[in-house]
């Protein structure tokens, strides 16, 4: 797993000049970047380069799957696979419809792939044990620099200790105030919260599997 930025990289943003911190720094840019790869239900930077082989076990009727990751680097890499029953072999569906009345169609808003017949309607998947598979690519090349910002500002909070709503310095006792007046937030401050929550996997409450 890939850091979502680097020592040098928070040091230059924060203008830190010195070396003392630096295990506690790196220890934490490592463990904020699963933190928030967790939060985001993305890997981000780590499969840009990697062919992501999915597959989709349906149950019921649906025109649409959900990828788990996301962006999808090129959609003119996406291949995307069908099967009728567990004892078939898989049949690749185009873009164009080529030599088959069906094709699909992939939202980028929401990184879900909808199937269609050729006249553009919506078309049901098969249902089955792994009847659908795609391979593609997903992610960023590097951290995007607003999340880049938004990871600095996140271990900053924790090593400075903020995430502690009650803390002794110098012999007093200071109380932080509450992280955030967001509503479902888990605990970080609302700025911080906002970064990632755009990069947050869309409508992954929708996901169908």
């Amino acid at each position: 797993m890939a850091d979502l930025i680097s020592l040098d990289t928070y040091k230059t943003i924060e203008n830190i000049t010195n070396v003392k911190d630096d295990d506690r720094i790196e220890t934490l840019i490592t463990a904020i970047s699963k933190l928030v790869k967790t939060y985001c239900a993305s890997d981000l930077i780590d499969k840009y380069s990697t062919t992501i082989t999915e597959f989709f076990d349906l149950q019921y009727q649906v025109e649409y799957i959900q990828l788990d990751e996301g962006p999808v680097v090129d959609n003119s890499t996406l291949a995307v696979y069908e099967r009728q029953s567990q004892d078939d072999d898989y049949t690749q569906l185009f873009r164009d419809g080529t030599d088959d009345k069906y094709e699909w169609y992939l939202d980028t808003r929401t990184d879900s792939i909808y199937r269609t017949y050729d006249s553009g309607l919506y078309a049901y998947w098969p249902k089955g044990v792994k009847c659908v598979k795609v391979e593609y690519n997903a992610g960023f090349e590097s951290t995007p620099k607003d999340l880049e910002l938004a990871v600095v500002d996140l271990v900053t909070y924790y090593f400075k200790d903020e995430h502690k709503q009650r803390r002794v310095l110098g012999g007093a006792t200071l109380q932080n105030q509450g992280t955030s007046s967001l509503a479902d937030n888990v605990g970080f401050p609302d700025h911080i919260k906002r970064v990632l929550d755009m990069y947050k996997m869309k409508g992954s409450q929708l996901k169908i599997r």
